[in-house]
């Protein structure tokens, strides 16, 4: 029997078996005796330490979908400027529209985070959407009207603010999820995670390491390579 069972027996026992008389105050002790010995238990083996690391998890986690969010905000907004001045390039906006509306249908839950193959869908949509935006960005390149339209460079201001932000955020949930599996299969703290049901968590993944602690290049202010001008032609 683990001491948790023990000290849960007692504490069923103390509760429930009748007192005789004259013994309240005894079991008012046992019962103190017991809540020290549970507390002194949890404390010892890791309890509080792995309710910090699961808090920190789920605020490292919050901010992910806070900024993956604000990005999303603003592909509405950024397709129809584009729109204003390459009606033309259907395939490239409708890549955008698709990818976001791909992520709008994502179900976010608090099971997410902890089912991988959920993550890893989620982890998808998001990467195409990037993937799309990225695209988008290199076209913009072919219009300087779009270019010098102040609301197109505003909304190419605030996406790459937002890149930044959510690289910074994958950072700290990828070592917050580090930190916390590290814990809970440590011993003593990973009886303790058994008992109360505490699991190892899914972590992101990327096929290179690098692409979680650089930002997407987003270059606003680049402008396109000029096209080779052609050769002389050759005197007869």
């Amino acid at each position: 029997m683990l001491l948790s069972d023990f000290l849960r027996t007692v504490w069923v026992w103390v509760n429930l078996c009748p007192a005789p008389q004259g013994t309240v105050a005894m079991k008012t002790l046992v019962r103190a005796f017991a809540l020290v010995l549970l507390a002194s238990f949890l404390s010892g083996c890791g309890y509080n330490a792995i309710q910090r690391e699961d808090e920190s998890v789920k605020a490292a986690w919050s901010e992910v979908l806070n900024q993956y969010q604000r990005r999303a905000d603003l592909v509405p907004n950024l397709v129809n400027t584009v729109k204003g001045y390459a009606q033309h390039e259907e395939r490239v906006l409708t890549e955008v529209t698709n990818a976001r509306a791909k992520v709008g249908q994502t179900q976010i839950t608090p099971e997410l985070a902890n089912d991988p193959e959920a993550l890893a869908k989620f982890q998808a949509a998001q990467g195409q959407l990037s993937g799309a935006l990225s695209r988008l960005m290199v076209v913009s390149e072919n219009y300087p009207q779009l270019k010098a339209d102040g609301s197109f460079r505003d909304l190419q201001a605030q996406l790459e603010g937002t890149e930044n932000r959510i690289t910074v955020a994958r950072n700290r949930y990828v070592a917050a999820i580090q930190s916390y599996n590290t814990l809970i299969r440590s011993f003593p703290n990973n009886l303790t995670a058994k008992v109360m049901g505490y699991k190892i968590k899914p972590n992101f993944s990327v096929e290179n390491e690098k692409a979680i602690s650089t930002a997407p290049t987003v270059d606003f202010g680049a402008t396109p390579a000029q096209a080779p001008a052609p050769a002389p032609a050759a005197s007869r």
